[in-house]
């Protein structure tokens, strides 16, 4: 049967779902084949799979590029073709992971007049920011990734998942739940720091924990300050352990504020050197001037830049 919103088409234990031209799925597969250290999703022969945060059966998917106008999905481990209700969570799951409503002419349009953007737009034209869509697994991720390199923020992101996360077998693999925010919260910092968190990260992953746990901390509290003429930043950085790169980050990643930009992140910083060939990387306020024309899509200019590093 067809979805009334028109945004997929049931196949049983298979879907489709529709993707806006400018997307191309062998740009998106290849940014996330980037670490072989992954945990929250395997790649393998330009398929994707990954469980899925959406109950309450939680599926394990696999998603392969279904042409040029559709990704086709599948469910697997199971038996039982998941519910209607999921089929429609799962739709609505990847359209966010994938940004796949957000309209990217105008980005493209700024990327062409722009000197130092335009030949990595056209290079990797078609990838979309993707996205962690569950606030906490972006808090989680942003702060394990503060002022270490990016191979060991998968190595301890990979411990504390395997650890406090929640597994399902499927021929031979394990699929992996991120660990939820009440059970990090129950937590000592020295219950982390074998994982070789440091103290302080241990702390702010509690503490960050707890915030949500006890509902003071949500994706939907951020977005209406937002949206209603506050800032989602100041919410963030007044919590203990967030700076303003580890905001951005997030607004970046999960909240999807195209505005969002990490200005201070090293490897936007190398990827610019890279890009101007320049014997050193370029000061704060050098990357303010040149992305003077950014306005609005600085989020977006960004991750394009990062993709050059990978």
């Amino acid at each position: 049967m067809s979805n009334p919103h028109g945004n997929m088409e049931y196949r049983g234990p298979e879907l489709q779902v529709p993707v806006p031209e400018d997307f191309n799925f062998a740009e998106t597969v290849g940014y996330m084949s980037r670490s072989g250290n992954e945990c929250m999703h395997y790649i393998d022969d330009g398929t994707i799979y990954k469980r899925i945060p959406v109950g309450p059966e939680y599926p394990i998917v696999k998603i392969s590029g279904g042409g040029e106008e559709a990704l086709h999905v599948r469910f697997q481990g199971t038996a039982d073709p998941p519910s209607a209700s999921t089929h429609s969570a799962a739709v609505q799951y990847i359209r966010e992971w994938f940004d796949l409503d957000t309209d990217l002419t105008p980005f493209y349009a700024m990327a062409h007049a722009d000197e130092l953007l335009r030949p990595t737009v056209d290079r990797f034209r078609g990838l979309r920011i993707v996205g962690i869509p569950d606030l906490f697994e972006a808090l989680c991720w942003a702060i394990i990734g503060q002022q270490i390199n990016l191979a060991f923020a998968y190595t301890l992101k990979r411990r504390f998942v395997e650890r406090y996360g929640r597994c399902a077998e499927w021929k031979g693999r394990s699929y992996w739940l991120f660990p939820t925010p009440e059970r990090i919260a129950g937590l000592a910092a020295d219950d982390l720091i074998d994982l070789q968190m440091t103290a302080k990260k241990s702390e702010y992953l509690i503490g960050a924990a707890k915030l949500i746990a006890e509902g003071k901390l949500s994706k939907e509290l951020l977005l209406n300050e937002e949206h209603g003429g506050g800032s989602a930043e100041q919410r963030l950085v007044a919590i203990r352990g967030i700076g303003p790169w580890t905001a951005n980050y997030v607004m970046m990643r999960c909240l999807r504020i195209p505005s969002a930009f990490p200005v201070q992140d090293v490897g936007l910083h190398n990827a610019i050197k890279h890009l101007t060939g320049t014997e050193r990387k370029p000061t704060v306020e050098e990357i303010k001037q040149m992305s003077a024309s950014w306005t609005g899509w600085e989020a977006y200019a960004t991750f394009y830049l990062w993709r050059v590093l990978y």
